[in-house]
């Protein structure tokens, strides 16, 4: 923490000409590999804010791999050169690639949308939820036209640029056979065609925005001007309807994902698109939109199976619940073959790991 505060002051103090000292430095919670500190500034003459966020990247990321640390700061540099009204996230107030530091507005102790999900009040987490669709179509359509914008500076920052991720090519190739051996379950060659063309289309160079990658709610604060993104170590441009598939198949990323209430879905996926209407008009036509997210709720389901039954498969009623509602989606776009296997895979995986098995709501809607 020492280290990280000291060299918060140092960035300041080139950034603007003079030293600032730091005092009262409070270590902040976190899982990625950055050293994060909430600190307040003694005096300055420079109208900043009473209290910062230092964000210390020590080590450097591995040869030839994406570096934390310049994905953050690139999309940091991204909104902070937006108007305020379009920031989704804290502003950059100064950054040093050489010392591996950010700082960052400090957007003070709100609940984070993981408070919400499992406090006790069910119509402020229903409301949060909104709030955040409407952060993340709002996030999406500022930063629709900015890819080569964020390509350029995260070449200047030092960091490799990576367009696309290899995950869902190698569980749409891997999965059938797991599906097979695990539980006991074969994949139709039509719906393993529809996989692979599923990942050729999330591939296209339609619908691309920023996206967090990380989309837990703890790295979502909600405030009173909406929710807002804290956590950008894997921040880059891809298809957006990636990102919206997360309506249907909520915090997949998350340790601990919960279920939400019929409805609630539907619901952010309207707020979402009320956000993105006027940048990609098309998804305002209910079939083109269903038609996306079905294809991208299917690689979610499918790459976080395949992560599953390749390790350890500590979340079996996820699984169930997530093919299950694939099943409901797919029926109801009248994708019959992939409906049906749907069907079957959420069946044989409760053989395998339950039975009765079936992923409870978030606390604040039990």
């Amino acid at each position: 923490m020492i280290g990280a505060v000291a060299a918060g002051e140092a960035v300041l103090a080139r950034r603007f000409g003079s030293a600032i000292k730091l005092v009262d430095p409070e270590l902040l919670p976190g899982s990625g590999p950055a050293t994060v500190v909430r600190a307040r500034i003694a005096s300055s003459p420079f109208g900043l804010p009473r209290t910062i966020v230092i964000k210390h990247y020590p080590d450097p990321a591995p040869s030839g791999q994406p570096d934390p640390f310049a994905q953050e700061a690139v999309s940091y540099q991204l909104f902070t050169a937006l108007p305020p009204e379009d920031r989704m996230c804290p502003e950059l107030l100064a950054h040093d690639p050489a010392a591996r530091v950010l700082v960052i507005e400090d957007l003070g102790r709100a609940p984070t949308l993981r408070d919400k999900l499992r406090g006790g009040d069910a119509r402020a987490a229903e409301r949060s939820l909104l709030s955040w669709a409407r952060s993340l179509g709002r996030m999406h359509a500022t930063t629709a036209a900015r890819e080569a914008d964020f390509d350029a500076l995260l070449r200047r920052v030092g960091g490799p640029v990576q367009h696309e991720d290899g995950t869902p090519v190698a569980a749409c190739a891997q999965l059938p056979s797991l599906l097979s051996e695990a539980v006991g379950v074969d994949t139709p060659e039509e719906v393993r065609h529809y996989a692979e063309q599923a990942c050729a289309r999330a591939r296209s160079l339609a619908y691309r925005a920023f996206s967090p990658v990380d989309l837990s709610p703890e790295n979502n604060l909600v405030t009173s001007h909406g929710v807002r993104f804290l956590d950008f170590e894997r921040g880059r441009v891809r298809n957006a309807l990636i990102d919206a598939a997360h309506l249907r198949v909520p915090f997949a990323s998350s340790a601990h994902p919960g279920a939400l209430p019929a409805g609630m879905s539907e619901a952010m996926v309207a707020a979402w698109r009320a956000e993105i209407a006027g940048v990609w008009p098309g998804l305002a036509d209910n079939d083109v939109l269903s038609a996306h997210l079905l294809d991208h709720q299917l690689l979610l389901v499918w790459v976080n199976t395949w992560s599953a039954l390749a390790g350890r498969c500590e979340e079996p009623a996820a699984l169930v619940t997530w093919w299950r509602n694939l099943h409901a989606y797919a029926e109801r776009q009248g994708s019959e073959r992939l409906a049906a296997h749907a069907r079957e895979t959420a069946a044989g995986l409760d053989a395998r790991f339950g039975p009765g098995l079936e992923l409870p709501l978030y606390p604040a809607f039990q």
